[in-house]
Formats: C-alpha cells, sequence, structure tokens
C-alpha cells in the first residue's frame, strides 16, 4: 500500500512538473509573439519623438525627445480637419449601422415569412463580391449628387450603411440564442413587435449591440482604397488614411516620415482605448454570435 502510494504521489508531481513546463514553454511563445507584434509600434512611437529628424535614419531611439512633429502635425497641416472628419463619420456610421444590422437580425432571427430564406441566401451571395466592382457606379452617382471629394465623408457614411445588413450573420446568430419564449410572453402580454424589439430583446443584448457598434466605428479610420477615390485630393474632405497616404509620396515622405509616425500615435489612441474599453464585449459579442440558428 505504502508503495502504491508512493507511485501515485510521483506521478502526480510528474503531472504537475510536466503542466508547469507546458505552461512555461507556452508563456514564453506567447510573450515573445507580442514583442514581435508589438516591435513595429514601438518603432512608430519612438520615430514620432525625434528632433531635427524627419526622414528615415535607421536609429530606433531618438538621439532627444521632444513633440516637435506633433507641433508641426497640428500646425503646419489639415490633420486635424482630417481626424474631425473621421472621427464624425465613425460615429455617424456606428449609430446608423448598428440601427440597420440588429433590426435586420432580428427580424431574420425571430420572423418567420416568404422568402425569407430566399433572401439570406441573395445576401450572401452578394456579400461574396468585392466592394471594388462598383466604385466607377458609386463615383458617378455621387458626383452627380454633389456628394465626392469636399462632401466625400457624407457620402462614405452613405455607402458604409447602405449595405451594412448584409452583415447580419454575427447578430443574427446571436439573437437565435435568445429564447423565443421571452418573446411570446411578452406578445401575450400586449406588446408590439417593436416593444419586444427595445424592451426584451436589447437589454439582453448589450455585448452583441456594442460589438456592431465597434465595428462600425472602426470602419472608416481603416478604409483607403474607396475614400481615397471619392475624395479625389480634396484636404477638406479628406479622412485621416487617404491625407496621410498623401505623405508617403516619393516627394515628400523624407522631410514627412516622422511626422507621419506622429501622426499614426494619434489616430491610434481613439481606436485602441475605444476597443479595449470594450474588448469584454467584443468577444462575448463574437462568440454568441457564432451559434448560428
Amino acid at each position: 500500500m505504502e508503495k502504491n502510494h508512493n507511485k501515485i504521489q510521483k506521478s502526480g508531481l510528474g503531472a504537475r512538473a510536466s503542466r508547469r513546463l507546458a505552461n512555461t514553454i507556452i508563456y514564453i511563445v506567447l510573450i515573445t509573439m507580442t514583442v514581435v507584434w508589438l516591435f513595429p509600434f514601438f518603432g512608430i512611437v519612438m520615430e514620432s519623438f525625434k528632433v531635427n529628424t524627419r526622414g528615415m535614419d535607421g536609429e530606433l531611439f531618438p538621439e532627444k525627445f521632444g513633440f516637435d512633429n506633433y507641433i508641426r502635425l497640428f500646425k503646419e497641416t489639415d490633420f486635424l480637419n482630417w481626424f474631425i472628419n473621421t472621427a464624425i463619420m465613425g460615429v455617424a456610421t456606428a449609430f446608423f449601422q448598428t440601427f440597420f444590422v440588429l433590426a435586420m437580425s432580428y427580424t431574420l432571427s425571430r420572423l418567420r415569412f416568404k422568402g425569407r430564406k430566399g433572401l439570406m441566401n441573395l445576401m450572401l451571395i452578394l456579400g461574396m463580391f468585392p466592394g471594388f466592382l462598383t466604385m466607377i457606379l458609386i463615383y458617378k452617382v455621387f458626383s452627380d449628387l454633389g456628394l465626392t471629394m469636399q462632401m466625400a465623408p457624407v457620402g462614405l457614411v452613405i455607402v458604409y450603411c447602405a449595405s451594412s445588413g448584409m452583415g447580419y450573420y454575427v447578430s443574427k446568430g446571436f439573437f437565435d440564442t435568445i429564447p423565443k419564449t421571452l418573446d411570446e410572453a411578452a406578445r401575450v402580454d400586449g406588446a408590439t413587435r417593436l416593444q419586444v424589439f427595445y424592451k426584451v430583446i436589447m437589454p439582453l443584448s448589450s455585448s452583441i449591440v456594442i460589438y456592431t457598434i465597434l465595428m462600425g466605428f472602426m470602419a472608416p479610420w481603416g478604409d483607403f482604397m474607396l475614400a481615397s477615390y471619392i475624395i479625389h485630393e480634396n484636404s477638406q474632405g479628406m479622412t485621416v488614411a487617404v491625407g496621410m497616404f498623401e505623405w508617403l509620396s516619393k516627394t515628400i515622405v523624407n522631410t514627412n516620415y516622422t511626422m507621419f509616425c506622429a501622426a499614426g500615435v494619434v489616430v491610434a489612441v481613439p481606436v485602441t482605448t475605444v476597443f479595449l474599453c470594450l474588448q469584454k464585449y467584443y468577444v462575448e459579442g463574437v462568440t454568441g454570435g457564432a451559434v448560428k440558428g
């Protein structure tokens, strides 16, 4: 009995040691991946604080720290205007896109009507086509309506929100996990479909609502192809992505590189802050919406 007890104890110690070793290896790999992933961002931050250096000098750490690039960014360029344009677009897109996506998702999840399956299949097929196929048509229509160049932010918000209902997949999957008995109980008590939606379903769906808001807010910050096509080099209507890209041309990149890095840091602050604050809801929304009904 004593020998068996010793064997069990040794095997338990061996299992714990193996787990510790495995966890140590995993942590080392994760830390290494994190360092490799964050190194470029660290380099950009260091470049943004360099003084008396406007081009790429090959040095990671600046000889002298300063805020010269940030001062130039707001005094000598239209960056503030670009930033405001993008921020307004992000807020507007988040608001309207969230409404369209959640309304479409609730409709497809809760209601049964003729042509429902066909509509879902049609939106799935249309979503497979890349958006740039319609760029020429979009530009022509918006040009006739005066929604290009200086008014491009308004046109871009319309584009971002117009077909957003086709991105119902994650939200619909989340709504499918909410028991339909709650809807039926509310309907028995005299609630309308709209009341069921915003008084019963919405309070239970905070994670997917915030996930949708986050996705809508982040979209304008990274869009370049369509935005540059519609804005067409008009500084008053530029977004940060289009405006900053202008600084990377071969003729001026050597004089604006460190300022470009400073602009990248400024742009990253609101997006990163919003994402970190809402990360919990983002994960809950993705995992909850992964269950398809």
